[in-house]
This record gives C-alpha cells, structure tokens and sequence, in this order.
C-alpha cells in the first residue's frame, strides 16, 4: 500500500512499522525515536496542535516537531522562500526504478496490458529531505517502447538536464538502456514523477514524490502520499487516438471507466477493493493529495473532517480552514490537515470527477478511513451533493509575502493564443485538426532533443518546436494565454470547451488573474500582491489566464496542457531561458543516450504518431 501511514499509538508500534518497511524505500521526516517520543508526549497532552500559530521569522534554535512544525533548521524554516535560498546537507538518496511490461487490475475489472514501476501502481514513493540531492536510475525494461522520466513540478536548478522530456531535454531511454536522473532537493512538499513519453503515463509509468520540510500548520501524523485519478480500461495509446478522432469530429474525448484513491477501487462489476486508513481519535493528521490523472479533474472530501489546506503544489499556504470539498485538476497537489475529533466510526473519503469542469468518468472513487479504536467497517454509501462552482480553484495565499512587479507589465507582456490549427501528425504525414499554443501545434523529434541544439551553438529552431526565448536571466516574464474559443464562434471544437491545467517546468508561477471571454489588457483587474503562486493551474476553456514568473532558471523548459491527451496533440510550448547559461549534461552521456535511442528507433515497431509529449 502506498500510503506511507504513522498510524501508531506507541514508540514501539512505529519502531516495527520502520523495520518492516525498510525494503519498501519508506522514510520518515522525525525516525521512529522521536515520533514516538512525541507520541507518547501527545497522548498525555490536552492541547490541539491545530490551533498553533507559526511564525514567518526564521528561529535557529527551535527543533521540527508536532507543535513545531514551521522549524527545519539552523537558519531555515518555513519563513524561507526556497527560490531565494535552500539548505545543503550534503547526503545523496538513491533509488532504482525499472519500467517494464505487464498486467495490472487495480478495480477488480480484470486484469489489463499495463506499464508499471518496480511492478507497482502507484510506483515506489520517491522521499528525501530538503537539501538532500536525489539520484535515481531508470531502466527502461519495455520491450517496445522509449520512456523519460519527469519530476513533476521539481525547479531543477542547474540540473535542466535532468528534467526528463524526451525531444527537449533527452533523447528517451531506448529498451534496455538505462538514465540517472541527479538533482538537489531545492524545495519542499508533495509531488509525484511520470512518464513524459506521449501518454504513457495513463498506462501506468508515475508515483509520488515527499521531500520533508517545514509546514505552515502543526500536525501529529503524516499520512503519506494520497493520488486521486481517472483510470481507462483501454490501454492509454487507443485513448489517445479515439481522443484525437473525437477532436475532428467535433467531439469531447472519450469519458474514463472508473476513479482510484490511492491506486484503488472497486468496478462496476463488484470486483477490487478500497483502500483502509487508519486514524488516531484527536490527533491532527496530514494528507497529501495529488492528481495524477491524463484527463479528470476530480473533487475530494472526507465525510465530517473538513480539511485545512497548506500547501497548493510545492508552496506553502497560509492555512486555509474549513474545506469540505478540495478541486484538483490534473498534476495539481494540495498537502491538507485534518482533526480526527468525530464520533468514533467509519468514514468515507470520497473521490468525484468535476463535472463543472466538462469531465466524465463512469466510476466514483472510494477509500475508508476509520478511528483505530474501532473495527473497520464499509458503512452503506451516501450519495451527497457535489458542489459545482464553475471549475474554480481555491484562492490561496503563499505563505511567502512577495509582490509581483507591475511596473513593467505593459511593456513586458506577451499573448499566447490557444486555438485549434491543422498540422501534420505522425509517421504519415496526415493533416489533422490539433491544439495550438502560440499559433504553433508543438511536436518535437525524440533523437534531436531542443539541448542538442543548444550544445552545438545553434541559433535557430525547427518551427514544430514552439520555442520562445527568454534572452536574458533576472527579468520578470508576463504571460497572457487566451483561447480564441473565448472570442469566436469556433465551428472546429463542441461548445463550451473544457478548461486547461496549464503546467510550467523549471518554474512555479504567479497567477495573476483569470477570467471568461478576452483579456481588456488592463491591469486593474489583475493581483500583483502576494497572487497565487503554484505550478499548475486552470485555463478556463472559453477565457484567459494571466501568469508571471521571474527568469532566474537558465534551461529548456516546457509549458503545456496536463490533459494528455492535448499535450499529444500539441497544446504546449517551450521557453528557452537564458541558453548560453545554462549547466548543460555531459555530453558524453547525452551523445550515448541519443546514439542508443537512433539504433532502435530505426526498426521500432511503433513510430512517433503524435507530438512526443
């Protein structure tokens, strides 16, 4: 099970569950020694961890624990904004992970052709500490396909090689062949790494990722990693074309079979299982949830515990209390605390799609969470009322106060036009209709990666690679993304269209505003002070989405829609950022990579059928 659970109420119970998890690459933030210290301290304490405060000035002397937890250490804690600075431990944590063919039934539906990590779904959770420095190998074990990996929503500072995109960043990992992936640990939160080779992820290829930190709320118990996402009973490659056929039939994309929590659930037809967690009655517990969806943005909740939400992507929120329901669009995360101060019993959480958000999906995600004073019970399913609010994300306020500056917005701002285009896709040639970014349907080659120019000194770019450069290092980038869906009758796509998550590698982003129909270009309905500010966030489908983010990352950094379907079909763009400063890769590794990729390449059963993303 993939929930990395401190469900314990003694010292000892939690040193066994450390000893009998060290295979399974669990590790902790605190050690069994002080968690149960604190347990046992917890226990005979009256006081809720939920109603402390924290505190935005940094304390050297103070030490990370349940009532503590905006400490870190010596000069870092929660007051630090990690893209100013970040600690360095100087300890490396290395994991293996293999990607092979195989079968999986994660609802009870029957077992189906997969594509899985160390032969788990979700895969192995990736943990470390801020500071630490991640290296992890891939073996790419398919028998006919590449792979890359990419770690969602991880800034990789002098490290773009180790994005992990192939045609941008790398050739792919040809079958047989294996890549180490080394980058430092320079914030902190929840995430989770996937494929990004066309849809392949859909299929299987993703896990979590923690990196421990401080938190802006106190809490008793993490709960682990939590992943919320749609689920295809066909396999993700026919999925994705029945996707790209709808698009010309003026059609939405095929609707999901079911939902899984926690990698989960059960069918129609009665067969798998939910996930049981266990809580500890009064205690403040911390769960976090990621989306890692191809398509379905999907609403949370769990039945009587509201949620306090703290951290949205990687950064840390002022908490925001009282959330019944939580909204994640695809490749979105949410880290939220919660108090186990109901009747004792059984509860459910409960996954939804987001039908506000023109999704469809035929399942209903389900796990239990029940007090550990108590048996584990299903109880009978309720079927409460989903909230619709128009596909709108919670408001957050970074925990960081930071005024974006607006003095050079006019000036500064660039249009990224999102429409429908006709562009050559796949091994044929054939025009179809796809998704522009930039008037451009984005389609990279898998054996010349936009690096390999940067490496050989090149000053120009194939059209198909929708690059947009970003010269100098240092200035602030404004970003204006309208949908022409927004401002014409389109008689290429159904109305309404569905909104975008929109995700930026290399970066987070300030969302400045958002809105339906066009941006006026002015600025006074935007928010330079303290927006926003995450990886990962909605387009809506007939409007506009206003973004900002310091250059301050020399790199090759893709921007795309996290429906993977339309990264497929083209809905993306690349910014090339300060290129003659970037840390490139070995050349050495990333000749061999590529030279291992051509050789299969040419007698590959399957070719490049749609834009590699």
């Amino acid at each position: 099970m993939y929930v990395q659970c401190l469900l314990l109420a003694s010292a000892a119970a939690l040193s066994s569950l450390v000893e009998a998890s060290v295979g399974h690459d669990f590790r902790y933030a605190w050690g069994a020694d002080r968690m149960g210290k604190m347990l046992e301290k917890r226990a005979a304490s009256t006081s809720s961890s939920s109603t402390s405060t924290v505190s935005l000035v940094p304390d050297p002397t103070c030490t990370p624990g349940p009532h503590s937890r905006a400490c870190w250490s010596s000069g870092y804690s929660i007051a630090t904004d990690f893209d100013k600075k970040s600690p360095t431990t100087g300890k490396t944590v290395s994991y293996s992970l293999e990607v092979t063919n195989t079968t999986c039934n994660p609802d009870g539906n029957g077992a189906q052709p997969c594509l899985l990590v160390n032969g788990q779904y979700p895969g192995p959770t990736i943990q470390a500490n801020w500071g630490d420095t991640l290296s992890i190998t891939v073996k790419n074990s398919m028998k006919y396909n590449g792979t890359s990996m990419h770690w969602h929503g991880i800034r990789q500072l002098n490290s773009c090689g180790s994005d992990g995109v192939g045609g941008i960043t790398e050739c792919p990992i040809a079958p047989g062949n294996s890549y180490t992936y080394k980058f430092k640990c320079t914030q902190f939160g929840t995430s989770w790494y996937h494929s990004h080779h066309s849809s392949q992820y859909g299929m299987g290829v993703m896990g979590t990722i923690v990196i421990n930190g401080p938190a802006s709320a106190n809490y008793d118990i993490d709960l682990g990693t939590f992943t919320v996402n749609d689920w295809f009973y066909q396999d993700a490659w026919r999925a994705n074309a029945q996707a790209l056929i709808n698009l010309q039939q003026k059609a939405a994309s095929p609707p999901a079979n079911n939902l899984l929590v926690n990698g989960t659930g059960k069918s129609a037809s009665g067969g798998g299982k939910y996930t049981h967690v266990a809580i500890e009655p009064e205690l403040v517990h911390r769960l976090r949830l990621v989306n890692p969806s191809v398509d379905n943005t999907i609403r949370v909740s769990l039945d009587n515990h509201p949620f306090t939400v703290i951290s949205a992507d990687f950064i840390p929120v002022n908490p925001l209390a009282n959330q019944k329901w939580v909204l994640l669009a695809p490749g979105q995360r949410y880290d939220v605390v919660f108090t186990a101060n109901a009747t004792a019993g059984n509860y459910w959480f409960r996954a939804e799609v987001a039908t506000d958000c023109l999704n469809a999906n035929n399942g209903h995600g389900r796990a239990l969470f029940y007090y550990s004073n108590v048996t584990a019970s299903e109880p009978a399913d309720s079927n409460p009322t989903v909230p619709t609010n128009g596909c709108t994300e919670l408001v957050t306020s970074p925990f960081w106060p930071q005024t974006v500056n607006s003095t050079t917005f006019n000036q500064q701002v660039q249009d990224l036009t999102l429409d429908l285009t006709q562009a050559s896709f796949g091994s044929n040639g054939q025009n179809v209709v796809v998704w522009a970014l930039n008037l451009t349907a984005l389609v990279v080659d898998w054996a010349t990666p936009t690096l390999e120019y940067v490496i050989n000194g090149s000053t120009s770019f194939p059209k198909s690679y929708d690059i947009i450069e970003i010269p100098n290092e240092g200035v602030w980038t404004y970003w204006i993304i309208q949908t022409l869906q927004a401002t014409v009758s389109s008689t290429e796509i159904a109305a309404p269209p569905p909104p975008h998550p929109i995700h930026l590698h290399g970066h987070d982003f300030f969302v400045l505003g958002n809105g339906a129909g066009t941006f006026n270009k002015s600025t006074a309905n935007l928010n330079f002070n303290t927006p926003p500010r995450r990886d990962t966030t909605l387009l809506p489908g007939d409007g506009w989405l206003a973004l900002a983010f310091e250059a301050n990352n020399p790199g090759a950094w893709l921007m795309h829609c996290h429906i993977a379907w339309h990264i497929s079909e083209g809905l993306g763009v690349q910014f090339l950022e300060a290129k003659n400063q970037i840390v490139l890769p070995s050349t050495g590794t990333f000749d061999t990579q590529c030279s291992n990729w051509k050789s299969f390449e040419k007698g590959a059963p399957y070719p490049q059928d749609d834009s590699g993303l």
